[in-house]
């Protein structure tokens, strides 16, 4: 990238603006300093557990890292001239006496410190700095090793560039001669690299991205109408390349791969094929981050055919009656299940704009929010399919909908469903005549079904609808915890593993028997039937019970659940035997064992007062069921769901070549890129550290926004956060709040090359020449920390929102905070920011129309035709807050689901564990332990079901222990 010019007062006062950011970057000499020298961040009393521990600690705690000044580094890093004693031996440095400027967040009182180390019973008083010393020691020789395996070598880069240039002329030729009167230049159309790979942090393997820029192409190549992302994919499967257009991602990207099997190349074809031919929902565009499909807003007619949630016997329409605003109608298929309808209920409430109520968003709600939620949650209501269901329900004054005394009568969504659930579960209560057997609950049951009514018949639930959905949802869960009624539901969900099954079952049973005081046949013969009844496969629910009719219903459910794993395993080895998963010798054998599974079943005592029946192995079939166990690849007993990520058409790992996406409005991310570009040369630490999170986030599965978790490009913001904003002193200084003044008269191209592009503000101090001659002489920061120190407080600082064993910062506020690296300070609130809850955005697409041609007419974004425009639903969550450098209304964090930011904040607790426990310079545990790897060392549900059913190989026996039936 070229660099700037600067005359020479801009260069003087950039100068003098680092020297003073370096100088106040320095931590204070002395850790002791009064309190009347230090700011002040709060006058409040201190509450009784921090004056037990002001008591506890007579001394502050002190930054035990060695400061020193900063040896010369190379600009680049270089693996091959890798000093490794940098990692372990810091030189020693003097002290700054300045304090610091700019984020007084991360700068604290010197008083009584938070230890997060503290609750171990040897680790009261924090680390030692012999503790820090050898961690660093440790992360520092982890960091070496990794970097040096996994950094990207100069060949790989050539080969990359090479495929580069072919579809480059590819891109070239088809849009030159696209549209003749245009008359666009070929050498008009670039294809530039962005990412990873321009801004030096790419690994092994890494994909390319890639921006297409057509500027004299009319329409531009990212709008709607724009025909070229189309024809280049037909070029690109026309040269023999996998490619596929992913159209509903948030920018249209093209995802290439330069070697193709023939069965991918032929199913990419087959996907165009289907486009071309009109037929709608082709493809799972699995890169949309929410992997959602078109979305009416009020006015337009949603069915079942246009959601992933939805119940193929569903139908829901969200429309208004003769225009009439606030008027909805949904219907509830005859065999959809509630959640179904619910969650059809929640996707038409987001349609017209709406949203439910929670604590996090009341005190935000307007009148028409109400309006919409109120109507959607009426029509709920009105659209069940069970008529004595909604009889049921009219009767309590929280569903009439109408004021009550004056009061306003608002209703939650999640609350209506709550008192649906809970009402039919009270109908199916009534009418099952087995609940006489069951005595022994009814004082719990009359209690518990008491509390419901009332809270239900509550007048005043509109003035707080939040904590009138709490009430229910307590008092939904004591109906639920009662045997009688866990019995009741006692169901083998769908995708619920027999082991999973068996086991939640049997607690059920131990819970029935311990309140009708031991063992009780009635309660006994109940349980089985129920069992049997709830079983989720319909041909081994039939077999099973026929097998309990034969004894009356008088049968062990120990024997019962046998029955159930064996007749499973004969379905899933037939199942394998049909397919021809198995070669004629294996096949033999399933039919033999199918065979044994047949055998009596044997009783075999498993504690003091427990037991199991299993199906015995003769000394003769050892053998043969050892054979059978070597099947545990071939054949799968599970029953989880397929991974609904998983998509027919992706691209495999390995084997395909050069993959790379390409984006047709990378304008930002170009600049982005060369932000982080520049940032590289800061300073020599940053690319290993980077490289070393992008692993450890890859190796844990914690990197990927297909998959609700966060892009490597969220995790190179989160370490430049760490060291522009949260080393002390900072290791990169900030380089948007070091962006040179524009020129005077700048032309165009200088506005969009350095100044605004899109509307959005890319000025930031992008001359690489001159960041890396002031790197080159140490003298862009005042920081020597060694990368095993750096790294150790990166882990430390997202793992919890405590004061750090340093004392100069506190951890990252996941609930409150936003990472905003533009900013001084680099911390901004989801408040300011108001990204307090999520957030539901129609956007109008129209790029995967079956044909090039577009409409005269688009619908207005306001007022979408009663056809329904083609808009898509995207979903922005703010569990997690990064701001995008540029791009301010862009949370870079928002692909991050719950279960993805669960994850996410478990893999920083547990590496910040592993570290702060390393002794030595060895861990316990294994930090770079593959998530996967660790996943499979439970143990193969095949096998486990073997064991199962005969008991562990170990105590195969022969002996009779009480054959028969019990």
């Amino acid at each position: 990238m070229a660099s700037e010019n600067l005359d020479p007062l801009a260069t003087t006062s950039l100068e003098n603006r680092l020297r003073g950011l370096v100088l106040a970057s320095n931590p204070p000499s002395d850790a002791r300093t009064s309190s009347d020298q230090s700011p002040r961040t709060s006058r409040r009393r201190p509450n009784q557990a921090e004056r037990r521990q002001l008591s506890s600690q007579l001394s502050v705690p002190f930054d035990p890292r060695p400061h020193y000044q900063q040896a010369h580094r190379d600009v680049r890093y270089n693996p091959q001239h890798f000093d490794h004693s940098h990692y372990r031996h810091p030189p020693q440095t003097a002290n700054s006496s300045l304090q610091q400027e700019g984020n007084t967040r991360t700068y604290f009182h010197q008083r009584s410190l938070y230890d997060p180390g503290s609750s171990q019973p040897n680790r009261r008083h924090g680390p030692t700095s012999g503790d820090v010393a050898s961690q660093a020691e440790f992360l520092g020789a982890l960091c070496y090793r990794v970097v040096s395996q996994s950094e990207i070598d100069v060949a790989e880069i050539g080969e990359k560039e090479t495929f580069r240039r072919h579809i480059e002329a590819i891109c070239r030729h088809v849009i030159s001669i696209h549209d003749p009167q245009q008359q666009i230049p070929a050498e008009s159309v670039e294809l530039k690299c962005f990412g990873s790979l321009s801004s030096g942090f790419a690994t092994k393997a890494s994909d390319m991205d890639l921006g297409l820029l057509s500027p004299l192409s009319m329409p531009q190549l990212d709008a709607a109408d724009s025909p070229i992302p189309r024809l280049l994919e037909k070029a690109f499967l026309d040269a023999g390349l996998g490619a596929r257009l992913l159209p509903r991602a948030r920018v249209p990207i093209i995802k290439l791969c330069q070697r193709p099997s023939e069965p991918l190349l032929q199913s990419l074809i087959a996907e165009r094929q289907k486009w071309e031919r009109g037929e709608k929902n082709c493809g799972q565009d699995l890169a949309d981050d929410e992997h959602e499909t078109a979305s009416p807003v009020r006015g337009v007619q949603a069915s079942n055919h246009t959601g992933f949630d939805a119940d193929p016997s569903s139908h829901t329409e969200a429309q208004d009656e003769n225009g009439e605003e606030g008027s909805y109608q949904l219907q509830q298929g005859a065999d959809s299940s509630l959640l179904s309808y619910y969650a059809l209920a929640k996707r038409v409430l987001r349609r017209a704009g709406g949203r439910d109520v929670t604590i996090s968003n009341h005190h935000e709600f307007t009148d028409s929010d109400w309006s919409i939620l109120d109507g959607v949650c009426e029509a709920f209501v009105h659209g069940l399919s069970d008529p004595l269901l909604q009889e049921s329900l009219a009767k309590y004054p929280s569903l009439s909908f109408q004021p009550i005394r004056s009061l306003p009568n608002h209703r939650s969504l999640l609350g209506v469903y709550t008192q649906i659930e809970g009402e039919q579960l009270v109908q199916r209560w009534e009418n099952w005549s087995a609940k006489e057997v069951l005595q022994s609950f009814q004082a719990q049951t009359d209690q518990a079904l008491a509390t419901w009514n009332r809270i239900q018949s509550t007048s005043t639930i509109g003035v707080d609808p939040v904590s009138f959905n709490r009430e229910l949802q307590l008092a939904l869960e004591k109906i639920k915890l009662i045997p009688s009624f866990q019995l009741l539901l006692l169901e083998q969900g769908q995708h619920e593993d027999l082991a999973q099954y068996y086991a939640r079952a049997k607690v059920i049973l131990f819970n029935l028997r311990r309140a009708s005081g031991g063992s009780s046949d009635a309660v006994q013969q109940l349980f089985v039937r129920q069992y049997v009844s709830g079983t989720a496969q319909k041909d081994l629910r039939i077999m099973l019970s026929k097998m309990v009719d034969n004894y009356n219903g008088q049968v062990d459910f120990e024997i019962v659940s046998l029955w159930h794993k064996g007749l499973h395993m004969s379905r899933r080895l037939e199942k394998g035997i049909k397919q021809e998963k198995l070669s004629d010798s294996q096949a033999a054998n399933a039919k033999e064992y199918i065979s044994l599974l047949q055998s009596s079943p044997c009783k075999i005592l498993t504690g003091p007062a427990d037991y199991k029946f299993v199906i015995p192995v003769p000394p003769e079939a050892v053998e043969l069921v050892m054979s059978v166990r070597e099947l545990h690849r071939l054949i799968t007993v599970s029953s989880q769901p397929r991974d609904k990520f998983r998509d027919p058409l992706e691209f495999p790992t390995t084997g395909a070549g050069v993959q790379c996406d390409i984006n047709f409005s990378a304008h930002l991310a170009l600049h982005n890129t060369a932000l982080l570009r520049c940032y590289s040369f800061t300073d020599s630490r940053v690319r290993p550290m980077v490289l070393f999170v992008k692993h450890w986030a890859k190796i844990r599965g914690i990197n990927s926004g297909y998959r609700g978790t966060l892009s490597s490009y969220g995790y190179v913001l989160m370490v430049l956060h760490y060291l522009v904003n949260v080393a002390k002193p900072f290791v990169c200084p900030n380089l948007q709040q070091l962006a040179p003044p524009p020129p005077p008269n700048p032309s165009m191209a200088e506005v969009e090359a350095t100044i605004c592009c899109r509307g959005c503000n890319v000025r930031f101090w992008r001359d690489e020449h001159q960041i890396m001659h002031l790197a080159a002489a140490n003298q862009l920061n005042g920081n020597g920390e060694s990368i095993g120190h750096l790294l150790r407080g990166f882990f430390e600082y997202y793992a919890h929102n405590g004061i750090m064993s340093t004392g100069l910062a506190k951890g990252f506020d996941w609930g409150r905070d936003v990472l905003s690296l533009r900013t001084q300070g680099g911390l901004l609130t989801k408040q300011e920011k108001h990204w307090t809850g999520a957030k539901t955005v129609l956007e109008q697409q129209g790029g995967n129309a079956a044909s090039t041609r577009q409409a005269d007419q688009t619908p207005s974004r306001d007022k979408p035709s009663k056809k329904g425009a083609e808009v898509k639903e995207v979903r922005h969550r703010y569990l997690f807050a990064i701001e995008d450098p540029f791009e301010l209304d862009h949370n870079v964090a928002r692909t991050v689901t719950h279960h993805g930011i669960v994850s996410i904040r478990d893999e920083f607790r547990r590496a910040w564990r592993i570290i702060r426990n390393v002794q030595g310079g060895r861990s316990q545990e294994e930090l770079l332990q593959n998530a996967k790897d660790a996943h499979e060392e439970v143990m193969d549900p095949f096998l486990k079901l073997m064991d199962d059913i005969h008991g562990p190989v170990r105590t195969w026996i022969t002996k009779d222990r009480g054959r028969g039936t019990g």
